[in-house]
């Protein structure tokens, strides 16, 4: 004698409702715009830079009381303030570097000349955090924020830019979750580093990242499709 037992299917062939339909069309669509991300050239080497920098700002960010009082023992109130210059000078570059981009359309050039700076200004806080003058790290803290955290709106554009007409959600979710394993990463490391080869080559280990994010900034395609199919003119 045989025993029958039922079989159920996962889903049924045809989607029982409209809000079923559109969760499967979302779905297979998102799919196939990561694919298409992971195989743009350009986007691949934005995303990897990208993370770089913004990982190195975090590790700076998380660990900057540490690195204020390796060389001022009695500097736990100037660190606060660093980290607040950091916070409004990056108010000031985030709208300097947005408002560049929004006058020239010159998205990779700015991304460039942004992310240099952020280089420059990383190896001066690296050779002067022993200088011995507070007042200098003020400066140079405040240069960071000015120029890496003007970094995150322009990353963002040019990804925009890059990946048109992927939706704008998925490119920008994985530049801000990239960032985290950077950030994650840098932070160990750096903080590793402090401890066993001091503040200075632990930054300067920052600083060598940041060069190779330059590097692949510098040979990213000026491949601005957004903005092409913005002035395409429509035919007579």
């Amino acid at each position: 004698r045989r025993i029958r037992k039922p079989v159920f299917e996962e889903q049924p062939p045809v989607p029982p409702s409209q809000a079923a339909l559109k969760q499967a069309e979302e779905v297979s669509d998102f799919a196939g715009s990561l694919k298409r991300l992971m195989t743009n050239y350009g986007y691949v080497l934005l995303l990897v830079s990208y993370g770089i920098n913004v990982g190195v700002f975090y590790a700076i960010s998380t660990l900057l009381n540490k690195l204020i009082l390796a060389h001022f023992p009695d500097g736990g109130e100037d660190a606060g303030r660093i980290g607040l210059s950091i916070v409004l000078a990056g108010t000031v570059g985030s709208v300097v570097c947005g408002v560049s981009l929004d006058k020239t359309h010159k998205f990779k050039e700015i991304t460039l000349i942004v992310y240099s700076l952020s280089l420059i200004g990383m190896t001066g806080f690296a050779l002067l955090l022993d200088c011995g003058h507070i007042i200098v790290l003020y400066i140079m803290a405040g240069a960071l924020g000015f120029f890496m955290t003007g970094y995150l709106p322009v990353g963002f554009e040019f990804a925009a830019e890059l990946t048109y007409p992927e939706p704008q959600g998925t490119s920008v979710g994985l530049l801000n979750g990239i960032c985290q394993v950077f950030g994650v990463l840098f932070t160990m490391g750096y903080s590793w580093l402090i401890e066993s080869q001091g503040t200075v080559w632990g930054s300067m280990y920052l600083d060598s990242t940041l060069a190779v994010g330059v590097i692949m900034t510098l040979i990213i395609p000026k491949d601005y499709r957004r903005y092409r199919a913005s002035t395409e003119k429509s035919p007579a």
